[in-house]
């Protein structure tokens, strides 16, 4: 590295550091210490490495720059600020107040964060999925640069991201590692064992490079040498000190997340050289090829499947064949868990492998790299067993916080999944999924309806959610029969109905099985397939109160919390029906190991459960006994 561009390098790192330090101070709150320890890295990063057009924020051949450290955020605006899209009086003045897009940590509201992070071990992760999505799909020479923290890699998504990064040979992914000893209540649980990290990143077939993190040279050095290697990725060790360039504070315990005190603040930006307002210009991305390979073509035709009346299919079964269909789309990318051929996503792996990705069992790396996917344009489908789930529910979590578009696909729920027994029992995916921001939950009945979802989602902003089944169950909808999100099905409704059966998936079949039953005794209820878990149905529902004097039975193959009787009671608390009398069936004990057909009655959530729910809230609980 030249002396001027040392010299370019140096005045930069400092007003990086005066600059977090005045907006943390402004905004009487924040991370400066976390982030003057990787301010030097940022610098050397920005002015000789990082190719990005601010311009255009979306061009595809953009580097992209993840801070899975999120809290070092007042390094990140700084970094706006010196190359110009982020004036002055934006980063000192709004970081962190009510409504400014400059949020305590990064989402992408800004234009140039691609991922919401600040839940430690995320964004190396969703990096993982974007540099896939550069290396295989777009095949684009961007590189995909990380910014993580020490403390976060105690944390095992940053192991499975790097396995998984070096088993697809991701040569265009580096992790940057601030190692600056110190965590939020004290030293991190390697501190400065720098060969310990060699281990460990070298253990998951990475290429660690050692630097002492202030080394403006070194560091130079090995960011170049990071993108010159095509078929591993790289993690660069860099060995750093917190609240570096902060005399008083360096190396010092009990200032994590703590703004300086402004006379403290004011001796810091002093002994820097006070404010500055050097501007940067960073390299123009690598043009080469600059259009992707694979270009999105939503309108191509995509033939689904077709299932005849009565004929016994399981939802999964239908996913599969319709995700197979969807491969006439080049848009959409499949990924799954290591259980292709229980969730039937394999399916798309045998006419179109060059989009499937195997994440074998690492649930929160198989939603990250979908995250990275969406990132990059495409439209993801991510697949494990739906208890799976739960292990990647953060992940899940921040993705609607980043307000991407992922479809995720969970099979073998409920008890009616049989003898596995508990342990596989989805029965808590309704009510996890149904709290993320934006997402929108689906629960087909027949293979109908599944493959009609199935192509729904693909069209569907959010984070989607299908609940398939693992057992068979009888094709009631015929092929031109519509599904749209937010809609229900009504099955045998009449004026004279005097209760409402409520169900989805498995429970809806019961519930035809208690309607027939119940017609025999001269009980007419109506059925609703609520197929559409959220949104719900709410006319539909309205309707049934206003017919029935709101008797309703609702049923679900789902603990009693935040399951499918939630979203019923929460879409008429405010409604303007008759007092509610509801009877609400579901999963209230731990199940055991037994039949599909066994477990659904043990539970108390088959026919004939429904039948003596309905036969009380019709006021015949023991007339024809």
């Amino acid at each position: 590295m030249h002396e001027e561009h040392l010299a370019i390098n140096r005045r930069l790192a400092a007003q990086l550091r005066v600059d977090s330090i005045r907006c943390s101070t402004s905004a009487g709150s924040g991370h400066p210490t976390s982030s003057l320890s990787a301010a030097d890295l940022m610098a050397v990063l920005l002015t000789g490495h990082l190719r990005y057009n601010w311009d255009q924020p979306d061009s595809p051949v953009n580097d992209h720059l993840i801070f899975s450290k999120g809290h070092a955020s007042p390094l990140l605006y700084s970094m706006y600020r010196a190359v110009g899209v982020v004036d002055e009086d934006e980063l000192i003045n709004t970081y962190r107040r009510l409504g400014a897009r400059l949020a305590g940590h990064p989402t992408p509201t800004i234009p140039w964060v691609d991922v919401a992070t600040g839940s430690l071990g995320q964004g190396l992760p969703d990096a993982v999925g974007i540099a896939l999505a550069g290396k295989y799909l777009d095949k684009l020479p961007f590189h995909v640069w990380v910014l993580c923290g020490d403390s976060e890699t105690a944390e095992g998504s940053i192991w499975e991201a790097l396995d998984k990064a070096s088993y697809y040979q991701l040569g265009n992914l580096t992790a940057i590692v601030d190692i600056n000893r110190l965590g939020q209540r004290g030293p991190t649980e390697l501190q400065w064992d720098v060969q310990r990290y060699v281990a460990r990143v070298e253990a998951f077939g990475a290429r660690a490079i050692v630097i002492d993190g202030h080394d403006l040279a070194a560091i130079d050095t090995a960011l170049r040498q990071a993108r010159s290697d095509t078929d591993t990725p790289t993690v660069i060790l860099a060995r750093t000190i917190k609240a570096k360039g902060v005399t008083e504070l360096e190396d010092k315990n009990g200032w994590h997340g703590l703004a300086l005190p402004p006379e403290m603040a004011e001796r810091a930006i002093s002994a820097l050289g006070g404010p500055t307002h050097l501007v940067i210009k960073t390299l123009s991305p690598t043009q080469g090829h600059a259009v992707p390979a694979i270009k999105a073509n939503p309108g191509a035709a995509v033939v689904l499947p077709s299932y005849e009346l009565g004929e016994k299919v399981a939802t999964r079964v239908a996913f599969g064949a319709a995700i197979a269909a969807l491969a006439a789309r080049p848009e959409v990318v499949v990924l799954d868990g290591e259980v292709g051929n229980s969730t039937h996503a394999e399916e798309f792996a045998k006419v179109c492998p060059e989009r499937y990705f195997e994440m074998f069992i690492a649930e929160q790396q198989l939603v990250a790299s979908a995250v990275g996917f969406a990132v990059r344009g495409y439209v993801p489908f991510a697949s494990t067993f739906a208890v799976f789930f739960s292990r990647a529910f953060d992940f899940i979590r921040m993705a609607g916080i980043s307000q991407v578009n992922i479809r995720l696909v969970g099979s073998h729920a409920g008890v009616e999944i049989g003898e596995d027994g508990p342990s596989q029992m989805a029965l808590e995916d309704l009510a996890a999924l149904r709290a993320v921001y934006g997402s929108v939950i689906l629960y087909p009945a027949d293979a109908t309806c599944a493959a009609k979802l199935t192509l729904t989602m693909a069209d569907t902003e959010g984070i989607v959610y299908l609940r398939t089944t693992r057992g068979a169950y009888p094709v009631i909808y015929p092929a031109a029969e519509a599904f749209p999100v937010g809609g229900s099905k009504l099955h045998r409704a009449g004026p004279e109905d005097q209760v409402a059966l409520i169900g989805a998936g498995v429970t809806l079949h019961e519930c035809l099985s208690a309607a027939e039953e119940l017609a025999k005794l001269g009980i007419m209820a109506r059925v609703i397939d609520a197929y559409s878990v959220k949104p719900i149905d709410r006319a539909a529902l309205i309707e049934a109160c206003n017919v029935t004097g709101s008797r309703l039975v609702v049923v679900e193959d789902h603990y009693p919390e935040g399951g499918l009787g939630s979203a019923v009671l929460e879409a008429l608390a405010d409604a303007p029906v008759p007092a509610l009398r509801i009877a609400h069936l579901a999963v209230r004990g731990l199940p055991t190991s037994g039949k599909p057909s066994e477990l659904l009655d043990a539970a108390g959530i088959s026919s004939r459960h429904i039948v003596t729910a309905a036969r009380e809230l019709a006021g015949r609980g023991h007339s024809d006994d």
